[in-house]
């Protein structure tokens, strides 16, 4: 009999402490849950509307998907935080550790972040697209791909170049393509004793040849300098941009060979030599 007295004694107490710490927490783990639960709702809420808001933007699709899941995660981590402050959880230390943590990771990682932070900037301003022609970091190249982290160029002698979109962001940036128009320039010497306005009219009539010359606004050649061995005449045409080097190419070849005909003579350098008896 003192053993069963023992035993309903020792349920007594278990049944006491359960109901006591049940009526003190029991509430609380409900309402935990309860956020939690609604919490998780209105996060898969704001990351729709995140990537829906992107999507309307035309942000790259890569970009969108990260920052969807970057959004998420980092409001699932408040609400957990949240929830197991309620239950009672003391959440100071473990949110000083995770803070050194983050630090840690992040000077660890400070090249990296910096070049996502460029992608970010690139991808939202849109400096350059994807097929344009542009030089930046010493090198130059058709824009391939735009990633977070790097920039994927092709060269003309189609090399493959990949630019951190750190150093990308931060530097200037020459884009060829943004424009509809560019102008062509020379600089064609002739020598000294032939007649200007002949050379003028050769180099015109050479220009009025090709079509793909723009008349508005219309060519330009003038004296650009008096050098030790040629007159330089300056020449300027205004061309659609994919007709740059095309016009280009094409007059420099046209004007070494028809230069001879029109009486106009390429000086090269020349020494006079004076010896005395």
């Amino acid at each position: 009999m003192e053993d069963i007295s023992n035993l309903t004694n020792v349920t007594g107490s278990w049944l006491q402490t359960i109901e006591k710490y049940g009526s003190e927490y029991g509430l609380r783990l409900l309402g935990a849950l309860f956020v939690l639960v609604i919490g998780l709702w209105i996060i898969r809420l704001l990351t729709k509307g995140v990537h829906s808001l992107m999507d309307k933007s035309k942000i790259e699709p890569s970009l969108n998907t990260f920052v969807k899941s970057l959004v998420g995660i980092l409001l699932k981590i408040l609400l957990i935080i949240s929830v197991l402050g309620m239950i009672g959880i003391q959440m100071t230390s473990f949110i000083a550790i995770l803070g050194a943590a983050g630090l840690a990771v992040g000077m660890a990682l400070s090249g990296t972040l910096q070049n996502f932070a460029g992608g970010v900037m690139i991808l939202l301003f849109k400096p350059f697209k994807v097929g344009d022609f542009v030089e930046a970091q010493g090198h130059s190249g058709v824009v391939k791909e735009i990633h977070v982290f790097v920039t994927v160029l092709t060269t003309p002698d189609n090399k493959t170049i990949l630019v951190p979109n750190g150093s990308l962001s931060n530097g200037s940036i020459t884009n060829f393509s943004t424009q509809p128009k560019r102008r062509v320039d020379w600089t064609f010497g002739i020598g000294y004793g032939d007649d200007f306005d002949k050379a003028k009219t050769f180099i015109l009539g050479l220009v009025s040849e090709d079509k793909r010359i723009l008349t508005d606004p219309e060519p330009f050649v003038g004296l650009a300098q008096l050098a030790d061995s040629s007159v330089n005449l300056a020449v300027r045409v205004w061309v659609n941009a994919a007709d740059f080097w095309g016009v280009f190419f094409d007059l420099n070849e046209k004007y070494y060979k028809n230069a001879g005909k029109a009486g106009v003579h390429i000086p090269f350098p020349q020494l006079d030599v004076h010896l005395d008896k």
